[in-house]
């Protein structure tokens, strides 16, 4: 594995998006691909981080000196260490909040009828009971999990759980729900707040996790306002941005699949009905500011790597599933690595701008891999390892025939 030089003084920035764990898997694959195959480059010795949602988690683990392969081992292998992150613990309830919208029935409910009764100008039964809405929780899930976490992670040796003790520049980014403003959590008069608490802010998506106080306002997840907040970044200095954005739309078109005829969106149910609506606004939002940045910041460099639309394994993947979230990351390791090899015209004179190389070698080298698969016996195990190995020979030869 070469080795990578610093990226001091060259102005190098990352900027990633959110996309729940589903998204946080598929980045940290992506991000061991491209500390393997980047010569030059250090994913924990950047000039300058932006991350919002999920991307603000890992963010803040690389900009606290954690590379991509330890964020590997703690999210989808386990760490031997205690660090082991289960994104099963996202989804305990929000007790405190259901308490304390329980505790407001009463008062809601005797203040409707009160109106209701007395106030001629409201006599409608609807607007009465409308006021009852009070009542609902403003989130499914406790994202205190995400705080009392990454404080413990950040409060061990060698790392910090304050933005203005970092080394680098971190900027995570939230919302204020009031004022419906971008907060850049990092940046001065706001570098005072905990980093993990931050990371709880920036990743707060309203309906599923309530808005998150911090000095009297309420903050909620960045991705309302812009999908990459890659602007940031290029505010604070970056002239070469790389950036990862995990969420596309999925192309469902049966003939975009090989031949492959399955059932429409519309026949999936709900969840993936909304999952490919989501998906499609903010790509589309991320793709307006993508082309707005090659116009207002001509002197930068910025590049992204998303999946791809026909990318079945990133749309249908159970996330809370340990092998499943194995898989996830391999592949996003492996697709990492194929891209940059059909990139390479195109990302070699921007990359080299910057004093970095493409390393062929790791692109296209058989046999390696992010995650090492399960142990398995007898003619099972020596099935799996020809097919792999053959999978990895024609992806050599198809790197070799084009790059030759």
């Amino acid at each position: 594995m070469p080795s990578a030089m610093p990226s001091t003084s060259r102005h190098i920035g990352l900027a990633m998006a959110g996309g729940g764990p589903l998204g946080a898997v598929y980045e940290i694959g992506a991000l061991a691909a491209l500390q393997d195959c980047l010569i030059g480059v250090d994913f924990t010795e950047l000039d300058v981080y932006v991350g919002v949602s999920s991307g603000a988690f890992l963010a803040a683990g690389l900009a606290n000196g954690m590379p991509p392969l330890q964020l590997a081992r703690m999210f989808i292998e386990g760490d031997a260490g205690g660090e082991r992150f289960d994104p099963a613990v996202l989804l305990k309830p929000a007790y405190r909040e259901y308490l304390r919208r329980a505790l407001s029935v009463p008062p809601l409910l005797l203040a409707s009828l009160w109106r209701y009764l007395v106030d001629d100008e409201d006599t409608s039964l609807l607007g009465s009971v409308q006021r009852m809405a009070r009542a609902i929780p403003n989130g499914i899930f406790d994202g205190r999990a995400i705080d009392h976490y990454l404080a413990g992670l950040f409060h061990r040796p060698g790392r910090t759980n304050d933005f203005r003790r970092l080394s680098h520049r971190l900027y995570l980014v939230a919302t204020d729900l009031d004022s419906g403003r971008v907060v850049e959590f990092g940046a001065p008069g706001h570098d005072h707040i905990p980093i993990s608490l931050a990371v709880q802010a920036s990743t707060a998506l309203p309906g599923l996790f309530p808005p998150v106080r911090i000095d009297g306002r309420h903050y909620v997840d960045g991705v309302l306002k812009k999908t990459l907040h890659a602007s940031v970044a290029l505010r604070h200095g970056a002239r070469l941005l790389l950036c990862i954005n995990p969420l596309v739309p999925y192309d469902a078109d049966p003939h975009a699949q090989d031949g492959e005829r399955g059932a429409r969106l519309a026949e999936a149910g709900l969840p993936l009905l909304l999952s490919q609506t989501f998906r499609s606004i903010i790509h589309s939002r991320m793709q307006v500011g993508m082309e707005r940045y090659g116009r207002e910041y001509r002197d930068a460099d910025v590049v992204l790597f998303e999946p791809n639309r026909h990318d079945r394994a990133m749309f249908f993947t159970n996330i809370f599933s340990y092998a499943s979230r194995r898989r996830l990351a391999e592949h996003a390791y492996q697709k990492t690595r194929e891209e940059l090899g059909k990139r390479r015209e195109e990302l070699e004179p921007i990359l080299g701008r910057h004093g970095i190389q493409l390393d062929l070698d790791a692109m296209t080298q058989p046999g390696r891999r992010l995650v090492d698969p399960p142990r398995r016996r007898g003619a099972a195990a020596s099935t799996e390892r020809l097919s792999s190995t053959l999978d990895d020979l024609e992806r050599w030869l198809r790197a070799a025939a084009q790059h030759g």
